[in-house]
């Protein structure tokens, strides 16, 4: 089985549930799967550039993005937070290997145009060339991808880590893709996690306000996922990454799994 498992910035800050996380991937590896890691890194991004006195500025959930931005990015992403989950699935005894979005031209982008105006160097997935994951796959190593791309200006653009995760999963076709959140799921209006959740739903809560914020694009690349041929999409709390290992038999009851519509 192929799985594409995303992992948010925020589990990888605890050193606890990124241990989780890196034991669950490497299981699975060991297992005989295919697996992809895709990661954020967003609030380690935010602490060095308060380091370097640069204020972040968000537009709809997307970090508005200079070029010291960009740079800055590229030494967190692509450099700290990248070999830090790197080492953590090594020290579980499984191969991986840490690559940056636009390494070998995997993942390309292009400039994001926003109602709200420039955002810089924010991307957006225009192609995925999985002929390296592919290759990664074959000698039993686990890719771990930092969210930046490569642009037809050969510069590097900042990507929603949601919306690549669900580009490799299609380009992958992966099976299964699961989002590690710092959440137990999506709720409904009375507080309860969803167990399931189809694209009609999805409008409905948005209309009434009960979904909002960063589950938003969240929700949107399970959706965009599903349509490029993921045939499972689930959101699953990363504390409990675990659980992964019941992916392959369908036995995971926790979190929520977005649906076709």
């Amino acid at each position: 089985m192929r799985l594409t498992v995303k992992i948010g910035g925020a589990a990888i800050d605890d050193a606890e549930t990124l241990a989780r996380c890196a034991r669950a991937a490497a299981g699975l590896a060991g297992g005989g799967h295919q697996v992809l890691v895709v990661h954020g890194g967003g609030a380690a991004l935010t602490r060095l550039l308060g380091r370097l006195g640069k204020q972040s500025r968000f537009v709809d959930g997307l970090r508005v993005t200079d070029a010291e931005t960009r740079d800055a990015a590229l030494m967190v992403l692509a450099g700290i937070v990248n070999k830090k989950l790197v080492a953590a699935i090594l020290s579980q005894g499984r191969p991986a290997l840490g690559l940056c979005g636009g390494d070998g031209g995997a993942f390309q982008a292009r400039r994001m145009p926003h109602p709200g105006g420039d955002l810089g160097f924010v991307g957006e997935i225009t192609a995925v060339d999985p002929r390296w994951i592919e290759a990664l796959w074959a000698h039993g190593a686990v890719p771990v991808i930092s969210t930046l791309a490569i642009g037809p200006d050969f510069e590097y653009y900042n990507v929603n880590a949601d919306q690549m995760a669900a580009a490799a999963a299609a380009a992958c076709k992966a099976d299964v893709l699961v989002f590690l959140t710092d959440v137990a799921g999506v709720k409904g209006a009375d507080g309860a996690v969803l167990p399931s959740l189809d694209g009609a739903r999805i409008e409905a809560l948005k209309a009434g306000g009960v979904i909002k914020g960063g589950m938003l694009p969240k929700l949107q690349a399970c959706r965009d996922a599903l349509a490029g041929g993921v045939r499972r999409v689930r959101i699953l709390p990363a504390a409990r990454a675990e659980l992964l290992s019941g992916l392959p038999t369908g036995e995971v009851q926790a979190g929520t799994e977005v649906v076709p519509a």
